[in-house]
């Protein structure tokens, strides 16, 4: 009998319907020569350092570096019940082998393997690898399983990026929170992270504006304008002198050009393109695509590439046949799809581009969440583009002269819409932004026809004034994009991985830079938080690198094809931290306590030590990691944090409904305190405790009170 171990339930089921187990028990399904299980995303986590070590409860320099010579592992408490039927499971007398069967990746393959081996088996492993839960994809996977052995190398390379998070988080964060008197989050991808977004503020804040102003003339119904002028009164003489002259045409350039089909969406490129039209979180976007991925509506979402599988070509002509029956956007108009371009195997690592799946035609669509729905629009648009005929346009440029000086308009004209056909319709039936940012002086306009050496009246001249503009601050679409760039620039094309963090994980970061207080969000924009700016100062260069942090991505992805040694890299990590550990070993008087000037408003509940109330919560002074943040995405005021802290009831009011979107009020009760680890996918790992609240909505609370 072969037992299947999923990641989640709902995958487990698919599974367990395809190999036609159906006999449900406690946490697993059974049948047919097969047992399905499940994870409940990560069951095992790395032991926390005072977990090795009574001393590690206090945070002192002396103790640093904390690097296990042997590492511990406890299971979570909220998921310990699935654990341990998984465990029983695998000793079973009945189980000749383990399927690996969770999501096809490097943290999928982390999360079955501390359950495999916390467990003590040694059963053989096989592996499930496959982009869809569609019932053929699953079916196919299971007919040709293959041998655990051969993943060995990417558990290594898991294995590595949560050591090397565990030792960069847990040292460098306890050593600059000493130095400086306060609790500082430090971290692999975090910091480097923050260190942009810093930057862009600096530089936005060290921008001198400069004034300039521009001189416009209108001939024939089109507005032409001139170059620069730095002094206004240039620009109103010249304006001046050409009031009722004749205007020269001196150049009528037209140029056809096209712009080629875009690629498919890997994860980044659809979390950056839903926050642009949608305003959609990265964490969100992610978390919509997974859930249509485990309604077998698009496949694998955590992926790096943009294209698809030489293999692929039938596959793609029915889901885009799916499309056209199915999506209610879609233009009638002829299509013969160029499924070529988008195919291209030795681009595609894990897994290929994320594409709708022919499953749509069998779901009625108004059922899906309106946020999913969105998301399946945009996947299933750009799968229509990217394999359509080219958008071509024609672009005019005119150049007036008008006593001695020069005057441009530009045009543009549409040829054939091409791809874009599909993109605006999209656009226009979930009602997208598409606002688009010109900063060029020169704005598109309608050209009429004329000729080199027309001449004609000016019928109006004026001035116009403007100001160079700063950089713009990050959005979560370009800090995304930049993230994914980060470090590029100084690596070889022919790098495995570029950038820091991976698709999966760099909305945590984004989420994590956010919950700490680095970073908050106005509108789009993310702005760095006086907090978030004092700790990139006093950070050393090394911690801030992108380009450090690109190398180390790279390094782990080499690991996983077996091409660098995990211990080597092991080493290099355990030697950097070790070093800067040694260098950094004061600070000045002055310094020592400037992120420590926070209200006392309690006692911590879970080591009794002082609760400071910070400006996005309440933390525990002696940083044994408790913290109070917002509940329900809802701000808390030191009334109610003091309540909290007294295990007194709170009442929440205005907590917007995921469902519906409407607005209620719930009671909270503070019951325990329970561990809050970050189950990060990379970046590194944040450990501390929080607090397990009931949740009781007012009506029934007064009921209860009434008997």
């Amino acid at each position: 009998m072969k037992l299947v171990i999923a990641e989640k339930p709902s995958v487990g089921r698919a599974i367990a319907n395809v190999v036609g187990a159906s006999n449900e028990k406690n946490g697993f399904v059974e049948g047919n020569g097969y047992i399905v299980t499940w994870c409940i995303g990560h069951l095992i986590t790395p032991a926390n350092p005072d977990d090795y070590d009574d001393i590690y409860k206090t945070w002192t320099y002396e103790q640093l570096p904390i690097i296990p010579d042997e590492w511990k592992y406890n299971i979570l408490d909220g998921t310990k019940g699935q654990y341990d039927i998984i465990r029983k499971l695998m000793h079973n007398n009945d189980v000749d082998s383990v399927v690996c069967a969770t999501d096809a990746g490097r943290e999928g393959e982390l999360i079955f393997r501390l359950v495999y081996n916390m467990a003590g088996c040694k059963k053989p492993i096989e592996r499930l690898w496959t982009s869809s839960l569609e019932d053929s994809a699953i079916r196919e996977g299971m007919d040709n399983l293959r041998s655990g052995r051969d993943y060995d190398n990417l558990y290594k390379a898991a294995m590595a990026r949560q050591k090397a998070d565990w030792i960069v988080g847990f040292n460098y964060t306890r050593l600059f929170s000493v130095l400086y008197g306060g609790t500082l989050n430090v971290g692999r991808v975090f910091t480097p992270t923050l260190s942009m977004i810093v930057d862009r503020e600096m530089e936005i804040t060290n921008f001198k504006k400069k004034q300039y102003f521009l001189a416009h003339i209108e001939v024939g119904g089109i507005d032409a304008v001139s170059d620069r002028f730095d002094i206004q009164a240039e620009a109103d003489n010249v304006a001046d002198n050409c009031k009722g002259e004749k205007a020269k045409i001196v150049s009528v350039i037209k140029e056809n050009k096209k712009a080629a089909p875009p690629k498919l969406y890997d994860l980044t490129t659809l979390q950056r393109e839903a926050n642009k039209l949608f305003g959609f979180k990265a964490k969100d976007t992610l978390e919509y695509t997974q859930n249509l991925y485990e309604k077998k509506l698009v496949t694998y979402p955590r992926t790096d590439s943009r294209y698809l599988t030489d293999d692929m070509e039938k596959s793609a002509r029915q889901v885009i046949e799916a499309i056209r029956g199915t999506i209610p956007f879609v233009p009638d108009s002829e299509f013969n799809p160029n499924i070529k371009p988008t195919m291209n195997s030795k681009k595609v690592s894990d897994h290929h581009a994320i594409i709708p799946t022919v499953e749509i035609t069998k779901h009625d669509l108004d059922d899906i969440p309106e946020s999913e729905r969105k998301i399946l629009f945009l996947i299933a648009a750009r799968l229509l583009s990217a394999t359509s005929s080219h958008y071509q346009y024609v672009s005019e440029k005119i150049i007036f002269e008008c006593n001695g000086i020069q005057y441009t308009a530009k045009g543009t004209s549409v040829s054939d819409i091409g791809w874009k056909e599909f993109e605006e319709a999209m656009k226009k039936y979930v009602k997208a932004s598409s606002e688009k940012e010109k900063d060029d002086d020169i704005a598109e306009q309608n050209l009429p026809e004329v000729n080199e050496g027309d001449v004609l009246e000016v019928s109006d001249s004026k001035v116009t004034e403007h100001f160079t503009k700063p950089p713009k601050r990050y959005t979560e679409d370009t800090l995304l994009s930049a993230m994914e760039r980060a470090g590029s620039a100084d690596m070889d094309d022919d790098v495995e991985r570029k950038g820091i963090g991976t698709p999966a994980t760099r909305a945590e970061v984004i989420e994590r830079l956010v919950g700490n207080a680095y970073v908050i969000r106005d509108k789009k924009s993310l702005v760095p938080t006086d907090k978030g700016l004092m700790l990139i100062t006093i950070l050393p260069d090394t911690i801030k690198s992108a380009k450090l942090t690109a190398d180390w991505e790279n390094t782990l992805s080499l690991i996983a094809k077996g091409e660098y040694s995990y211990d080597d890299f092991m080493s290099g990590i355990s030697n950097m931290v070790t070093e800067l550990i040694g260098t950094y070993n004061g600070v000045s008087k002055d310094n020592s306590n400037i992120f420590s000037n926070n209200k006392v408003i309690g006692d911590c509940p879970n080591c009794g030590a002082d609760m400071l109330l910070g400006k996005y919560g309440a933390y525990c002074s002696k940083k044994c990691g408790m913290k109070i943040g917002r509940i329900m995405n809802k701000d808390l005021t030191e009334a109610q944090y003091k309540s909290l802290l007294q295990g007194k009831r709170i009442l929440v009011k205005g907590i917007e409904s995921k469902k519906s979107g409407k607005p209620y009020d719930a009671y909270f009760t503070p019951e325990q305190v329970v561990d809050n680890t970050y189950k990060d996918k990379d970046g590194n790992e944040v450990y501390g405790k929080q607090f397990k609240y009931k949740m009781e909505f007012p009506q029934k609370a007064k009921k209860k009170n009434s008997n």
